[in-house]
Formats: structure tokens, C-alpha cells, sequence
């Protein structure tokens, strides 16, 4: 099943990866070495999988030298990686990551969904950070592949379960000195997770923040690099402490542009004032300080298939969110990413007052059609060009 890759066994390693060590313009598919543990970890049982607290046996990495290169990709047993305290990723952010995940269905295939949009996405964050691109060309999504193929036991074969894959890129130059890295390491590792919510849906309160802003016109916001994220922790902790509630509604500008919800996109259904058609609503990608998720793109085209509502990406503020919900026209609102696909809202609490959401503890047809269809993709149940069998 694997004889295109070279499959090794450990005291030959260091000869074979003399074979291999020549560097490539571009991550060489062809040219992997894998090395497969001898001592495989325990599965633990389906209930007690938390996300990212448990990991596959195996790991691909791929290490670029600036004027050579690409070294040949290795998957090898899961290990810690080895860095000079002194490394760029460690001082000056230098890293980004991706998020996605394989599934299994009811046949045992197993299935990506739409991993071109996140190679192309950690392509972008990659040349953000002035590290080498990752072209169409490059065989880091087949190395990608290989490695799920050969831990694909760990992929839970339940429906709402799946195994979350986590490329990274990280500048490891063992020197001190903002500048571009001259040696990066992309690696990929594999983590079995239980569905986001375990029964049923839970709706969410939200606070919109109009002191903290995540990101800004001209800033990395449309880049999923590891920056983004850090100084989100803290109002999101002060505001669960102080409000009560799961994530912050990032706003930015004076009059309160919605932005995006915790690490999600955000949607809202309005119904319009003047024709009372259902608009479904996402703030536009065009200030580049909102992620462009895959999850996002997805509900967009799904949505735009639809004859009952419009579909808009645009600027929204929360005046508009809270006239609508003064006039009965705020009809839905639900995040939307990878891990959880879609999360409604029951209420955004906005200059010390809540709007409450119509839908309550229920989610909305919106959300629920929608779900309905992308996970429908996703488990291989409607046949699907988004789906790709590997």
C-alpha cells in the first residue's frame, strides 16, 4: 500500500537518509522516508477523547535551509522536537499552523475536506512571515496523506468524530535578531477528537468587546499565525469572569464593525426591513483582518445554492445588529469553523445590556440546514468534489 515511499526500519535510518538528503526546490513527495514506531500507544476509549490531549503514534517533518532548500519530508514516531533556545520561532512569532480534519465513512474511506483551501491558507500564512511557500506544486498535502494513511486506526470510526490534523511552520534558526528565518520546520501531527458538542447543540453567549481588537486593516488577521492568538486569552478570560460568557464578538473601528467570535467567522440571519427577505450576513474578507475560513467559504457557497436567502458578505455593526433585534428582525446568529462547524448564539452582551437571539437553546434552520449539508460532505454521504477520498 505504501511501496511509492520508502518504508525503513530504524538501525538503517541513518544510511537512508544519506540517500535521501539532497535538497529540493520544493517538498518532494516522492523523496519520504518513513520510519515506523516500534512501540505504538494505547487508543483510549471514544468517551474520553478531549481535543488535543491525545496524539497519534506518528509525525511528518520537513526541514528548509535558506540557498538550499528543501531536506527530504520523514514521518516518524511522535516525538519532541529539538530547538536552540535561541530560535526565531521562539522569540519573534515566527510560527503559523492550520487546522483540519479527516473523516471515515460509513464504508471505512477515509476523507479530507476541501484541504487545498488550507494548504493554500498555510501557503499565505507561510509568505506572511517571510518563510519559503508552500506552491500547488509541493507534495506537502501527499506527505500529509501518507502520514493519515498510516495512522488511520486512530480515526475513530463514529460519525461526529474525527482525527484533527495540525500542519505547522516555525522558524528555527538557532540565532537571536529580528529577520527572516534561514531554516524553517514544517511539521504535521494527528490528534482522534469527540464531537464539539456531545449532546446536541449548545448555544452561546457571547461579549462584545469594545475595548480589545484581535486584528486590524493592514495587520496578520487574515493569516493563521500563532500571534493572532495569544492576546485573545486574556480578555476572553476576563470576560468569562465578569459576563458569564464562552467567547468574545471581536469589533473593530469606532462604530463597532463585527469582526469575527472567538477563533470562528460570524454569521448573522436579518430579515431585511424594507423587502423582509432572510439575509444571511458575514463580515467582508475586504479590510484583511479576518480569517478566511474554509469552514466560512463553504457555508457561503452552500448558502448562495439556496432560493429563500440572500447571502451577503459585507460590513456589519453592532447598531445594525442591535436595530434588528429591537424591530424582531434578528432571526439567527452562530460562529463557524473547523472544530465545531457551526455554533449558535443565544445572546451577545453589547454596552451592558444582552440581545438576546430568537433561537434560545434551539439553533436555527439556517444553522441547521447547513449543518446538515456540510457534515452530510464531510462523512462521505453526499457525494461531493469537497470531499476527497485518500
Amino acid at each position: 500500500m505504501f511501496s511509492k515511499f520508502s518504508v525503513i526500519p530504524s538501525r538503517t535510518l541513518v544510511i537512508s537518509r544519506r540517500l535521501f538528503s539532497e535538497f529540493t526546490p520544493s517538498i518532494d513527495a516522492k523523496k519520504l522516508v518513513v520510519q515506523k514506531t516500534t512501540t505504538p500507544k494505547a487508543k483510549l476509549p471514544l468517551n474520553e477523547l478531549v481535543f488535543g490531549r491525545s496524539f497519534t503514534d506518528h509525525m511528518l517533518e520537513i526541514d528548509w535551509e535558506e540557498g538550499k532548500g528543501w531536506k527530504a519530508p520523514r514521518i516518524i514516531p511522535y516525538q519532541n522536537l529539538s530547538l536552540s533556545p535561541a530560535s526565531t520561532g521562539l522569540h519573534y512569532g515566527l510560527q503559523c499552523f492550520e487546522g483540519m480534519k479527516a473523516y471515515k465513512d460509513k464504508d471505512g474511506n477515509v476523507r479530507l475536506f476541501r484541504p487545498d483551501k488550507n494548504m493554500s491558507r498555510m501557503n499565505h500564512s507561510m509568505t506572511r512571515l517571510s518563510m519559503p511557500p508552500i506552491t500547488d506544486s509541493d507534495g506537502l498535502l501527499e506527505c500529509l496523506k501518507e502520514l493519515i494513511r498510516i495512522d488511520q486506526s486512530w480515526i475513530p470510526e463514529k460519525e461526529g468524530y474525527s482525527l484533527y490534523i495540525r500542519p505547522t511552520a516555525i522558524g528555527s534558526s538557532p540565532f537571536l535578531g529580528v529577520h527572516a528565518s534561514e531554516h524553517v520546520k514544517v511539521y504535521v501531527i494527528l490528534s482522534p477528537v469527540g464531537p464539539y458538542y456531545k449532546s446536541g447543540f449548545k448555544p452561546v453567549r457571547l461579549f462584545a468587546d469594545t475595548k480589545n481588537v484581535r486584528a486590524w486593516p493592514g495587520g496578520v488577521g487574515n493569516a493563521k499565525v500563532g500571534g493572532n492568538y495569544a492576546p485573545t486569552i486574556h480578555p476572553t478570560q476576563q470576560a468569562a469572569k465578569d459576563h458569564g460568557v464562552s467567547q468574545i464578538l471581536w469589533l473593530f473601528g469606532k462604530d463597532h464593525q463585527v469582526a469575527e467570535v472567538g477563533a470562528m467567522n460570524i454569521f448573522f440571519v436579518i430579515k431585511n426591513a424594507q423587502t423582509g427577505e432572510k439575509e444571511l450576513i458575514t463580515p467582508t474578507l475586504e479590510g484583511g483582518d479576518i480569517l478566511p475560513g474554509v469552514t466560512r467559504d463553504s457555508i457561503i457557497e452552500i448558502a448562495k445554492t439556496w432560493t429563500n436567502v440572500k447571502v451577503s458578505e459585507r460590513v456589519i455593526n453592532m447598531g445594525e445588529v442591535v436595530a434588528a433585534s429591537k424591530e424582531g428582525r434578528l432571526l439567527e446568529a452562530f460562529g463557524a469553523g473547523t472544530a465545531a462547524v457551526i455554533s449558535p448564539v443565544k445572546g451577545i452582551v453589547y454596552n451592558g445590556e444582552e440581545i438576546h437571539v430568537p433561537t434560545g437553546e434551539n439553533v436555527g434552520e439556517v444553522a441547521q440546514s447547513l449543518w446538515n449539508t456540510l457534515t452530510s460532505i464531510q462523512y462521505g454521504k453526499i457525494p461531493h468534489p469537497w470531499s476527497v477520498k485518500i
